[in-house]
């Protein structure tokens, strides 16, 4: 009996200290990549005839609502995004869904507007009391210095609902060329906004509330490797971004998943470390494996204060889609 309670006990020990353990690791690329779970097959959003791109998620009752990017098949992927893309709305009860199209939320209007031709590049949040859907848009008529292609900039979209009506900004935020939004929000209501300029210069700017006016705080993150396709979020005090390693110059591997780290959210970001926080290869539940030509544009859904699901885009050299993936253990995400 002594011998049963005595081992019971150690085993007890033993689990407390592997909890504790967890709930204290130092997160990095490779204690990310463990908590990827194989998908369901069939999982994620796709639609016919459409390239589908991005892909925010938010929980509203017991229904998860998907933003992405979806232009029409017909020309080469990915550049015609530029001229076509639009931004919808999808539905799902599982959070891995298959996910069901519901409308256009962010589609063409008058030209006299930034984001009259384009819209690209969704990520959702709730504010308070209002959802707001940051993205990329263009005109038909305001182009890069020096080039031929539509200047991108990055402006919101704001909604009482998560079906609408949307009121869209009347201008863009962040005036230069801009991209790739990511949002960290803070409990005082402020905003920390990355991006990236169109050469690939990762900057930071900061906002009193979401509406700004936005202030450029950093305007080179990281110097040392060409990155983008960024989820941006806080744990333990700390700041992380999530990002797409563009030429390997963090892990290696041209597009893998990087994790980079910040004191304060502005300044001193570095790599973790060279190990990366997901490659291209997804396992699905049936035992298969996808390896994908390109694998991007990360981003987390958080519930209860935790991650669940990583949702990327990815692309298999006929098709794209955005594809969810479980993490378990969920990435308890402390203030």
């Amino acid at each position: 009996m002594n011998l049963t309670r005595s081992c019971c006990f150690a085993l007890a020990c033993l689990a407390a200290a592997a909890s504790a353990a967890l709930a204290a690791e130092d997160l990095n690329g490779a204690a990310f990549a463990a908590r990827l779970q194989a998908a369901p097959v069939g999982s994620g959003f796709r639609m016919p005839g459409y390239w589908i791109w991005d892909g925010s998620v938010v929980k509203v009752g017991d229904t998860y609502h998907l933003f992405a990017a979806r232009w029409p098949k017909g020309h080469p992927f990915p550049e015609d995004y530029r001229w076509h893309s639009e931004i919808v709305r999808a539905t799902a009860k599982n959070p891995l869904g298959p996910y069901t199209f519901q409308e256009v939320v962010i589609g063409k209007r008058d030209r006299a507007f930034w984001d009259s031709n384009m819209a690209h590049n969704p990520t959702i949040h709730r504010i308070g009391d209002t959802y707001v859907l940051y993205y990329i848009g263009s005109d038909d008529h305001t182009l890069q210095p020096g080039g031929k292609l539509p200047l991108r900039r990055i402006g919101f979209a704001t909604a009482k609902s998560i079906t609408g009506p949307w009121t869209r900004s009347d201008r863009p935020l962040i005036p230069e060329d801009s991209n790739n939004p990511a949002v960290c929000l803070e409990e005082d209501g402020s905003v920390k906004l990355l991006y990236r300029t169109a050469d690939l210069r990762v900057r930071i700017a900061t906002a009193p509330s979401f509406r700004g006016p936005y202030t450029l705080r950093n305007d080179q993150v990281w110097a040392a490797a060409r990155l983008e396709d960024f989820d941006y979020f806080k744990r333990d005090g700390r700041y992380y971004i999530l990002c797409e390693d563009n030429v390997g110059g963090v892990t290696g591997h041209d597009r893998w998943g990087a994790l980079l780290v910040s004191a304060d959210g502005v300044s001193g970001w570095h790599p973790v470390d060279r190990t990366a926080a997901y490659d291209h290869a997804i396992p699905f539940t049936d035992g298969s494996v996808l390896d994908c030509n390109r694998r991007e544009r990360p981003q987390l859904l958080t519930e209860d204060g935790a991650v669940t699901v990583l949702f990327t885009s990815v692309y298999d050299g006929q098709d794209t889609w955005c594809q969810p993936v479980p993490v378990a253990p969920p990435l308890r995400l402390a203030p």
